[in-house]
């Protein structure tokens, strides 16, 4: 029995769930792509520690963290089908991530926006293994515990994410390199200079809209850069005219946060290489934009 942790010691059981938080949901949260999921994860998670004859336990952590990765897994199961039948395309909720640069892990892996959008092309259990490999660095052993397989089926999870994201996306650029496309790119988009956005824009740019179903958010993506460098082009004048921008930091990369009248009515966000703006990523959806928007000012 660990030192103060008497059976029935709520103190106790608090204590240590707080202080496995930042992990837990940095965890869960990785999994799903969601911030209202993840907390709903936590919440069971908690439920579940109180209910535990604790005394036996001497890794806490070790247990809080198994326990909230399996019930993410769960989770992502059944929101794989409920996002397929999404009006539009869906894109992770966005975090204010400035207080927390790694949300909870030992390295800020799988936590970049365009990063956990292409997370949801693998199966949750490729997911999870790449997540606790990559950001939380468990080593394969303690993987394997916690997907209830093997040591050698969890590093060919860990390598058949890496590979999957490695064909999806080019290595991406520093924060200053970033912003600084991105500022060109959000000029050009303002003033409709389709020259300057031909320039920025990769040959097989993705913009992807999601609005839930809310109106202006285009339902389907917009590829290539004909198209986008067009679309953006004409959308200018009807779009940008009343709007103020704000630069702020969404999962780890600088974002421009778009409001008319001082509601907010897009994040933008995207992901940038050497070659260029590779994706467009604007998150409209109220659900996922009001909460954002509060965490900033709270």
């Amino acid at each position: 029995m660990r030192a103060g942790d008497r059976p029935g010691s709520l103190d106790q059981a608090t204590s240590d769930f707080v202080a496995a938080r930042p992990q837990l949901f940095g965890i869960a949260y990785r999994v799903l792509g969601s911030a209202v999921e993840a907390e709903d994860i936590l919440q069971e998670a908690w439920l579940r520690w109180q209910s535990t004859d604790r005394a036996g336990i001497e890794e806490p952590v070790a247990f809080l963290s198994t326990v909230t990765a399996r019930l993410a897994i769960n989770l992502a199961q059944s929101a794989r089908v409920r996002r397929e039948s999404y009006t539009g395309p869906w894109l992770p909720e966005p975090l204010d991530t400035s207080a927390d640069p790694q949300l909870g892990a030992e390295r800020a892996e799988a936590l970049d926006l365009a990063v956990l959008f292409l997370l949801e092309k693998l199966n949750p259990v490729e997911r999870a293994a790449y997540v606790l490999r990559e950001a939380f660095d468990y080593p394969y052993r303690r993987i394997a515990e916690v997907l209830e397989t093997s040591e050698a089926n969890t590093r060919q999870l860990v390598t058949r994410a890496r590979r999957r994201l490695a064909a999806e996306r080019r290595e991406p650029v520093g924060r200053a390199a970033h912003r600084r496309l991105l500022e060109v790119f959000l000029d050009a988009a303002r003033t409709g200079d389709l020259a300057v956005l031909e320039e920025v824009l990769t040959e097989d740019i993705v913009s992807y809209s999601d609005g839930g179903g809310t109106r202006g958010a285009s339902k389907i993506p917009v590829s290539g850069l004909p198209h986008v460098s067009r679309y953006l082009a004409a959308f200018a004048p009807r779009f940008w005219p009343r709007t103020d921008v704000r630069w702020v930091e969404a999962n780890g990369r600088p974002a421009v946060l778009v409001s008319e009248d001082g509601n907010a009515k897009v994040l933008l966000c995207a992901d940038v290489s050497a070659r260029g703006i590779e994706r467009l990523l604007w998150v409209m959806n109220p659900a996922k934009l009001v909460p954002y928007v509060a965490s900033l000012d709270a």
